[in-house]
């Protein structure tokens, strides 16, 4: 009988680092594309291997020198063989996703979350002209987070705002799924509505001191070269049409009737900045900077947008 390869290579590793090495160079050699919370290859190999053996994702380094049983090893072999064969972004093979340290259950119905704007409600603080994101959250009584996918926004929103009540509305039935999942998780059904609709449409007359949205936004040329593993992901939670500021314009147009005297809209929109400044020349976007992005989050108050 011939000896499966993946039995043997089981048998002759021992320990994680023997396993995160064999998965780098495999990920190298395939060339397979990141950018769903790891930036390369071993950062990719790190995640899957850690998520997979329920130890903390951090720091590879307590752990590397780690024997590992057999099991172990046939699982982790099967599942970096399964993310090369696929070309799956790590998260959907494990079902789960971070926002810093904050975890959510993912599937191919949503986007796989990389918020900057979670980021910012992580933090709390931003760089560049202002000192914080949002004015006090005493302040803060209602929140709308536009496009939630899987409702991470809504529900980093719920952790930061004790007192707010948080609408969260999506187009796609499938994500809300996915949302109500992650709420349930953390208790919090009682503070997160779920709205189906497109953008503000089945919100009625509602108003809110903050209204936060991470919205489709690729324009058609990256669309059309994305690599196979954005591909898994939902084609509607990533077109913005032609200069991916479609739905961004609807937002914009939108927000006055649904932000309160004080309010305020925080805005994700990748790469548009030029081309909205230029359209836009009335608006004094604020850009938000985070530790990673510049010039990709925009901030409004109500004000400003009369």
């Amino acid at each position: 009988m011939t000896e499966n390869p993946t039995d043997r290579l089981a048998q002759e590793f021992t320990t994680l680092r023997d396993i995160l090495r064999y998965a780098v160079s495999r990920f190298s050699e395939a060339g397979l594309s990141y950018g769903h919370g790891t930036v390369n290859a071993l950062d990719e190999a790190v995640f899957l291997i850690l998520e997979s053996l329920h130890l903390p994702i951090g720091d590879v380094n307590p752990f590397a020198d780690a024997r590992l049983t057999l099991p172990e090893r046939r699982m982790l072999l099967a599942r970096i063989a399964e993310r090369i064969a696929t070309r799956k972004p790590a998260p959907y093979l494990l079902r789960r996703a971070y926002i810093g340290a904050e975890a959510f259950y993912v599937d191919e119905r949503v986007i796989i979350p990389r918020s900057f704007i979670g980021e910012l409600l992580l933090s709390g603080t931003i760089a560049g002209e202002a000192s914080s994101l949002i004015p006090d959250s005493a302040g803060i009584s209602s929140v709308l987070d536009l496009c939630t996918g899987s409702g991470c926004l809504a529900i980093l929103a719920a952790q930061r705002f004790s007192q707010a009540a948080i609408h969260a509305a999506d187009l796609s039935k499938d994500a809300l799924e996915v949302a109500r999942i992650n709420i349930a998780a953390r208790g919090l059904e009682s503070r997160i509505n779920l709205f189906r609709g497109d953008l503000y449409g089945p919100l009625g007359d509602s108003r809110y001191d903050l209204i936060l949205s991470n919205p489709p936004y690729v324009d058609a040329a990256a669309m059309a070269a994305l690599p196979p593993e954005h591909r898994h992901e939902p084609a509607m939670a990533l077109a913005g049409g032609v200069d991916g500021l479609d739905i961004i314009r609807r937002i914009l147009s939108g927000a006055p009737l649904h932000l309160t005297a004080s309010g305020m809209l925080v805005c994700e929109i990748g790469r548009g900045r030029e081309t909205l400044e230029r359209e836009y020349p009335h608006l004094p976007f604020l850009w938000l900077e985070t530790e990673h992005s510049e010039g990709e989050v925009f901030c409004l108050a109500a004000e400003d947008l009369r």
